[in-house]
């Protein structure tokens, strides 16, 4: 088949292209190196234009390896084509690491740039330490005055075209927000049918930021995942009344609320039925059964960053209260 093309959302003061949905590469446990690297390779051909990875991945090296692959093959006509996403882990979210932090991202990803970089998570641990899970006493209170200074430094000099964060609250993007000289273009964060963020998406809507939706199938599978999506009966029941599957439905969803999203599969089969949500749409009754018949319940509460010995002790502290 052809490539299809996915559509693009402006983001940041730059007006950046960001081509919506995106492929993720968060798996637990990490994919083995070389099939992630000719699914990467799948996915170009099918006309995904967006990589989404972290050091916590431990992807970076080969969606690098891909990427590249994908330029010399001519999958691509350039760099340029393509727009690469990853993140500033927690031991490196500290004054003076930022920089060096991302110039290691661009080494393991072939890159001389990266289209955005998030902080990955509202935590900082201890410089240097890049055990995962981190342990209890390992965690410290992040500087964001600092570690934003320095992500607006990324940008600056040329490192990142955008910046943003990732899993950070309405009351946490409100003080990136108040002291950056550069705001987040981006906030990536788990929304889904059984998490729709209504909060949030309508503070990001406001401040001009693109919410980026991860765990949209409810990443089954995965340590942090959950079959409440691929097992609802009111999703079911719209997606057999469209000849769709469930999947398809809770993507179409987060299309028709104006974000953008990662998705996550290694399969050719499932990648080219994710591409499939641009050319239908859900009514206005389906979209009303969705956003009132489904319960609501955050999935990824983030309890791996949260420790009694450090500055976050509780669900409440992670999310402020916007549970």
């Amino acid at each position: 088949m052809s490539a299809m093309t996915v559509p693009n959302l402006a983001i940041g003061s730059d007006h950046h292209p960001m081509p919506l949905l995106g492929f993720g590469t968060a798996a637990s446990p990490p994919p083995e190196p070389l099939l992630l690297k000719q699914t990467v390779l799948d996915a170009i051909k099918l006309g995904y234009r967006h990589f989404d990875t972290s050091p916590r991945y431990l992807t970076e090296e080969p969606l690098g390896e891909a990427l590249a692959e994908a330029v010399s093959l001519g999958l691509v006509g350039s760099r340029s084509e393509l727009f690469v996403t990853s993140k500033l882990w927690c031991a490196d979210a500290h004054g003076g690491l930022v920089v060096p932090a991302i110039q290691r991202s661009l080494k393991n990803l072939k890159l001389e740039y990266l289209d955005l970089y998030l902080i990955h998570w509202p935590v900082s641990s201890k410089p240097g330490k890049y055990k995962f899970p981190i342990e209890e006493d390992d965690f410290l209170p992040m500087d964001y005055e600092a570690v934003w200074s320095e992500m607006e430094e990324c940008k600056r000099l040329g490192l990142a075209k955008c910046i943003g964060v990732s899993n950070f609250s309405c009351k946490k993007l409100q003080h990136i927000l108040s002291i950056a000289t550069i705001p987040p273009s981006v906030n990536q964060v788990e929304m889904s049918p059984v998490w729709q963020q209504r909060k949030l998406k309508e503070l990001c809507k406001s401040k001009g930021i693109v919410l980026t939706a991860y765990s949209v199938l409810g990443s089954r599978g995965a340590f942090w995942g959950t079959p409440k999506i691929m097992e609802s009966d009111v999703l079911k029941e719209i997606a057999d009344a469209k000849g769709k599957t469930v999947a398809q439905v809770s993507m179409r969803w987060a299309y028709e609320e104006g974000v953008s999203m990662v998705v996550k599969s290694f399969t050719k089969e499932r990648l080219e039925e994710n591409l499939k949500i641009f050319d239908w749409s859900l009514t206005e009754e389906e979209m009303h059964r969705i956003s009132t018949e489904i319960p609501q319940c955050r999935i990824v509460g983030g309890e791996v960053y949260i420790s009694k010995k450090g500055p976050i002790k509780s669900l409440d502290e992670m999310w402020d209260g916007e549970n």
